[in-house]
């Protein structure tokens, strides 16, 4: 790679390589979003008026810039249930994030939508990475004809507002929720999830326990879904300390599926010593393993490189008369995919068609990148033909797979022809996908052909998230486009998306070094008024 020769170069090398692993490791950071730095009250205040909407007319698409205003007649839509929903979901979340805050209100009354609650829910679950601007166009919604509150509704605003930890909003939901009738258990899962993510463990709890209170029953499988997702949200140290307490109270006698999410907790922190004693003391309880709970010693197994010990335990599945799972299979083909062991992952994948089980897409996707982590790519194309034959797939996972290792083993031009030809497979690109192509070319030096597809996705209404940020900024800093850059980091907290701490010291530096001084001061600024400044809906 070429050394540039103004001083971003030199500052941002790591950024790059930062970036570099983001475009790797894409598959690895789906849907976790940090916390948002809130937006000022006066701007929320600005974002959330709006008057009520006209009628609706038949749907015709206009151009971004017929919506600014101006002589030309604003789009209309007729919106039917099914695919028109979605495709109608998908225009006004490109309307609302190509507009500046001031106009987003005057943007959705020039579109003339007829509001329904699918339409609302849809909405809503496509902005769930942007949650200022799902909280904007709900409190616009709320204004206009046809709107009814409904549970989906409050759920995917909870959901993108817990992303950006505004749990205060949260809450407020929640008694708009009660005073309408509309709270379940879901309501306060989605919320102890949300904690849980932001490591808030004690809240998660805390809420998980309200339940009562609201006159919700917690059962035993409720207590068995909070280890879970105390478990998948990295803090399986404090699930299995939840669990003996509860366990010790006598709140729950723990059945199979306590273990089993236990043991799956400690599999993904390599902890096979945990993982062990967990099993132990459910065989101490006189609990038979079933075929989840082997399949999760053999994902223990294999996520800590000792497949051999997982075809041990696959083996005395068999001997006991427990017959392996399509999932069981898939775990092996991807642990000795993993370690190379090409042969033996394609003997498993034999044997799993030789068992009568029909071709499903995670098997057939784990041989997939079996293939590809030995850079046998034709081989892969090939299985992908077999999906295709059996009628099975491929699916956007398929394709994010064979992305993530021809960028891994710096094939960039076989990437993005990969890419180009998702759509022939009926396989739209989905945000991970775009991250790593966005990634891809920020990270060698193409931060046209990065823009290229940014466009490209949003244009499809889908909404970038801080990774891609990250990545394209750093990117724009280290081609020494340092405005172009400071209008994507403004865009990030606009949307209220935490920008990482590491990603404003680099765009700081960059401009210090670039001599924009008056311009780093203007961002920081910004940044140290957001943060101070409370959000109210």
């Amino acid at each position: 790679m070429r050394r540039l020769a103004h001083p971003a170069a030199r500052l941002l090398g790591s950024a790059r390589r930062r970036a570099g692993a983001l475009a790797a490791d894409a598959p690895r950071v789906f849907d976790e979003m940090p916390p948002a730095f809130p937006v000022p009250l006066v701007r929320a205040r600005q974002v959330l008026g709006g008057t009520r909407g006209a009628t609706f007319c038949t749907a015709v698409r206009g151009s971004e810039h017929d919506l600014g205003g101006g002589g030309a007649e604003p789009p209309r839509f007729t919106v039917v249930p099914g695919a028109a929903v979605s495709e109608a979901a998908a225009w006004v979340c490109r309307v609302v994030s190509s507009q500046p805050e001031p106009r987003v209100a005057s943007a959705l009354d020039a579109l003339g939508v007829a509001l329904s609650p699918e339409l609302v829910a849809e909405v809503l679950k496509n902005l769930s990475n942007a949650g200022m601007l799902a909280l904007a166009f709900y409190r616009w919604a709320e204004r206009q004809e046809g709107f009814r509150y409904t549970a989906e509704g409050f759920h995917n605003l909870i959901e993108a507002l817990g992303k950006i930890k505004q749990f205060r909003l949260v809450w407020s939901l929640v008694e708009s929720m009660r005073c309408r009738g509309l709270l379940s258990k879901d309501t306060f899962k989605l919320i102890v999830r949300r904690y849980a993510r932001a490591r808030k463990v004690k809240e998660a709890v805390e809420t998980f326990e309200k339940m009562g209170s609201f006159g919700l029953k917690t059962e035993l499988s409720d207590y068995n879904w909070l280890i879970d997702t105390l478990s998948k949200s990295k803090q399986v140290k404090k699930a299995h300390a939840i669990y003996k307490e509860m366990k010790r109270k006598g709140r729950f006698v723990p059945d199979l599926k306590t273990y089993t999410v236990l043991m799956e907790g400690w599999g993904h922190e390599k902890d096979l010593l945990m993982v062990k004693t967990v099993y132990q003391e459910m065989l101490d309880a006189g609990i038979r393993p079933d075929v989840v709970a082997y399949g999760m010693l053999i994902s223990a197994f294999c996520k800590s490189g000792k497949c051999d010990e997982a075809i041990k335990v696959f083996r005395e599945m068999e001997v006991s008369g427990c017959m392996p799972s399509p999932h069981v299979y898939c775990m092996l083909i991807n642990g000795l995919g993993s370690e190379e062991r090409l042969d033996e992952a394609l003997k498993y994948f034999e044997l799993f068609k030789a068992s009568g089980f029909p071709m499903e897409v995670p098997t057939c996707n784990a041989v997939v990148g079996a293939y590809c982590r030995v850079a046998k790519f034709q081989h892969a194309f090939k299985m992908v033909d077999e999906m295709r034959d059996c009628k099975i797939g491929p699916n956007a996972r398929t394709y994010d797979i064979i992305l993530h290792h021809l960028i891994k083993f710096q094939k960039f031009e076989e990437a993005y022809d990969v890419f180009q030809r998702m759509g022939m497979d009926g396989c739209e690109p989905q945000l991970n996908t775009y991250t790593m192509m966005v990634g891809m070319f920020s990270s060698n030096e193409r931060v046209d052909m990065a823009l290229k597809v940014w466009k490209q996705m949003k244009d499809k209404g889908i909404l970038p998230c801080m990774h891609m940020f990250s990545a394209l900024i750093n990117g724009l800093c280290f081609e020494n486009r340092l405005e172009e850059a400071c209008v994507y980091f403004q865009e990030m907290l606009d949307k209220g998306i935490r920008p990482p701490g590491q990603l404003f010291s680099n765009l700081k530096e960059a401009l210090l070094e670039g001599g924009r001084i008056s311009l780093a001061q203007e961002m920081a600024s910004k940044l140290d008024m957001l943060r101070k400044t409370p959000l109210h809906g």
